[in-house]
């Protein structure tokens, strides 16, 4: 039986076995290459430049705190600033621990650290909002209000503290679920703006950046873990109902047969 060694280092210490390029890697040269891969990714695509300052979306999940980690390399650099935001939607149970773990890691990486809920700026929270809407007649689903108030929050917070970027946790999967939907839906326009950046004609809304396009969710969990950071793996209780995550479910069943789906359908 052949032993399974690192293909970099020669380690027979193998965390992860990339089935799309071959590659077995021990936890050192794992952690190295997403870490590689994002800054090519953040340089290639010019997401951000010397001295911009960076505010990143900090939920506390897994996404979040390894692009902040990341992030974090260009800041001890002094090629940016970086702050962080996370959003309190006011959903029980779950929003707490996420804002928690934030908070731990801003304080682990020395970040300026904003907390905004939606209780404290609009009155109200998602959990109220969806009680009400068992009352409605054509009721919509969380997400729909929700991210129209994180996205107002996220820009407001960003023109205060004079942030040139925003930066978010979108991975490989996030970005295939959103063209195959785009897609389905003939949402041709949607589709075509989805890339490393937003561009926006109006300058009250900053740019967004999204470097860890290119990386699966998997691997994300599993640099977070290997490089000792605490996350937040429970997944939002209305998300289960939203068609992204059907359309997850597909395309996470599609990759067991075909490795490399994602990359071409990016």
């Amino acid at each position: 039986m052949t032993e399974i060694v690192c293909t970099q280092c020669g380690s027979k210490h193998v965390v992860i076995n990339r089935k799309y390029n071959g590659q077995k890697l021990c936890s050192s040269c794992f952690r190295k290459s997403i870490e590689k891969q994002v800054l090519k990714t953040v340089k290639k695509e010019k997401l951000v430049t010397k001295n911009d300052k960076v505010l990143v979306a900090l939920s506390g999940g897994k996404d979040s705190v390894a692009l902040l980690k990341i992030l974090n390399i260009l800041k001890e650099k002094n090629i940016i600033e970086l702050e962080a935001l996370t959003i309190d939607e006011g959903i029980a149970g779950y929003r707490q621990e996420g804002v928690r773990i934030a908070k731990e890691t801003t304080a682990k990486l020395g970040i300026k650290h904003h907390i905004v809920s939606f209780e404290d700026k609009y009155n109200f929270t998602i959990d109220k909002i969806m009680e009400l809407q068992k009352k409605s007649d054509n009721p919509q689903h969380a997400c729909t209000y929700c991210g129209v108030f994180r996205r107002q929050i996220f820009n407001q917070i960003a023109r205060d503290i004079g942030a040139t970027k925003l930066a978010t946790g979108h991975n490989l999967d996030d970005e295939v679920q959103s063209i195959v939907m785009n897609y389905l839906e003939g949402n041709i326009n949607n589709m075509v703006r989805i890339g490393y950046k937003t561009e926006s004609s109006d300058e009250r809304f900053t740019q967004k950046i999204k470097p860890l396009r290119k990386i699966p969710e998997k691997e994300i969990g599993l640099y977070v873990l290997e490089s000792g950071f605490e996350v937040h793996f429970d997944g939002c209780p209305y998300a289960h109902e939203s068609f992204r995550m059907e359309i997850g479910d597909f395309i996470r069943e599609a990759t067991l047969k075909h490795p490399t789906i994602m990359y071409s359908t990016l």
